[in-house]
């Protein structure tokens, strides 16, 4: 049940350079970037993100762009500039720049782009055989079904060889786009070194059933968004660029085997587009073996995965922590590698491990018509409890044979086997309207729990197109959100907000704070709660 607190505060001054980014529609928001601009890190440029109330979204920034910078980028979907400044630049001028831009109407934040990495250790190849498709109960799965090319999952990463003889079957006929290089094609610049995606490619979907080479989870079909270039490393803007193009292809699930830039903006509005736009973001815990998961991995839209071996212990590499939400295998995985590296080789990673998770999930999809976050829950509902402990495993190692004859919704997972979060995937929703009148204005919401220990609550604001509406949560207190008070947040360019809380804190009802940027309109909150 939701309950309003509509008292009314003025507050506008804090969202200056706290905010993020956003949505709309069309890969045609994706701008060419200028001639030169090169694959991989881009460490000399800034990342600013514009309200999708502004005019123009380059405009807002150009007149606090000095001199010796230059805007290089632009994405209007998410709602984002890239100035370059030269290396031989201050960081003091990029700071300036930073304080000087977030104090501008319209812009919401400013950061570094980051750079990301793929999260594969390779070792020496060898020929050996399979043994993650077993151990997550795939085979027992193809007894029902074997996947469907009408599921399709992306694969953001290094440039992947798709006409790969166990992988052309399964790539989609347009096979991706290369952000990298900003071309049309994502095949490897250079296929000795450059195989991440394509062992990547092969853990989630190498043709199943078709007497060649090895298997993987399902027949999904594979599209190939290439973010990273031959070092494997990428920006975050290309990165990004590459997520609200896999969701604008209507991909279902979306796999980052790549971590390591920690929190941006940027990254963060680009899961949540994916998420809003209904797909299932499937992420790599990380491979420095800390006891927290990297980023994106640790944001709330991603589905964590964590790696165990063949006798389905936590891999030594493996990060793990709270977010962790399943494990699936990623030491010595034997899967498809570029044709330079002899077609098929071991590598091991949490890299490897997250997309089985995505390509049991296509499984799961191919049987079942879910939505992402009933997926998530689906899949983290049927998981095996392989005695890790929460913290590593998660809900459990994901059972492709439960997530495909184990009904939505019904008691439990394969052979009641179904770990941490466990449960019977039932859920409930309330929603209330309200509107708002201007940037001064907010209403707060508390929300009484209908589950005891909930496994998931998400919470969805669906605002006026013309308007820049912002949502705040707390839990596990009774002091109402705000912009300046809050534990979790979505704070997109326009007015569709998600947050999506794994385990939430019930001791007190749920607070939540509809806050407007700027704009005014109607709105719906709605809060799903999955025991």
């Amino acid at each position: 049940m939701l309950n309003g607190d509509e008292t009314q505060r003025g507050r506008r001054s804090v969202l200056k350079g706290i905010g993020a980014l956003g949505a709309a529609a069309g890969f045609a928001g994706v701008s060419s970037a200028t001639p030169g601009r090169g694959a991989g890190p881009k460490k000399e440029e800034i990342l600013v993100g514009v309200s999708a109330t502004a005019d123009n979204t380059e405009q807002a920034v150009t007149s606090a762009v000095p001199g010796n910078a230059e805007v290089v980028h632009t994405n209007e979907t998410l709602q984002y500039v890239a100035v370059e400044f030269p290396s031989q630049a201050a960081d003091v001028a990029k700071e300036n720049f930073i304080e000087a831009v977030t104090k501008k109407d319209h812009v919401k934040y400013a950061e570094e782009n980051a750079t990301y990495e793929s999260l594969a250790t390779p070792n020496d190849p060898q020929f050996g055989s399979q043994y993650a498709p077993e151990q997550v109960n795939a085979p027992s799965a193809w007894d029902t079904t074997f996947g469907s090319s009408d599921v399709t999952i992306a694969v953001v990463d290094t440039g992947a060889q798709y006409d790969h003889p166990d992988l052309a079957g399964n790539y989609a006929s347009d096979p991706g786009r290369d952000f990298a290089d900003g071309d049309s094609d994502p095949a490897p610049d250079d296929t000795q070194t450059e195989y991440h995606a394509t062992h990547v490619s092969g853990c989630a979907a190498a043709v199943v059933d078709n007497d060649t080479g090895v298997a993987g989870q399902g027949n999904s079909t594979l599209i190939n968004g290439r973010a990273l270039d031959e070092s494997g490393r990428g920006s975050t803007a290309d990165i990004a660029d590459a997520v609200q193009w896999a969701a604008d292809q209507g991909a279902d699930v979306i796999n980052l085997s790549l971590g390591g830039g920690g929190y941006t903006e940027t990254m963060k509005n680009a899961v949540s587009y994916a998420t809003n736009n209904g797909a299932l973001v499937v992420a790599a815990a990380g491979n420095n073996g800390s006891a927290s998961v990297s980023y994106p991995a640790a944001y709330s839209e991603c589905l964590a995965v964590s790696a165990v071996d063949d006798s389905e212990n936590l891999a030594s590499f493996s990060q793990y922590g709270d977010s962790v939400e399943l494990a699936a295998p990623g030491v010595d995985v034997y899967s498809t590698t570029t044709g330079a590296r002899g077609s098929y080789e071991q590598l091991s990673g949490t890299s490897m491990a997250c997309p089985v998770v995505s390509g049991v999930a296509g499984l799961a999809l191919a049987q079942w018509d879910l939505s992402n976050a009933d997926l998530r829950n689906h899949l983290k509902n049927t998981a095996a409890d392989i005695g890790l402990p929460e913290s590593q495993q998660g809900s459990g190692q994901v059972d492709a044979a439960a997530a495909v004859t184990t009904e939505p919704g019904s008691d439990d997972g394969d052979d009641g086997d179904d770990g941490g979060d466990g449960g019977d995937g039932d859920s409930t929703s309330a929603s209330v309207s309200g509107s708002l009148t201007g940037y001064w204005d907010y209403d707060d919401y508390s929300y009484a729990w209908s589950y005891d220990s909930p496994s998931q609550v998400v919470i969805e604001l669906d605002g006026p197109a013309d308007a820049d509406f912002d949502l705040y949560v707390n839990t596990g207190t009774t002091q109402n959100a705000s912009p300046n008070d809050y534990d979790y947040a979505s704070y997109t360019a326009n007015s569709q907000e998600t947050v999506v809380i794994d385990s939430p804190d019930d001791s007190t009802e749920l607070q939540i704070d509809v806050d407007s940027y700027t704009g005014s309109g109607s709105y719906t909150v709605t809060v799903t709660e999955y025991r």
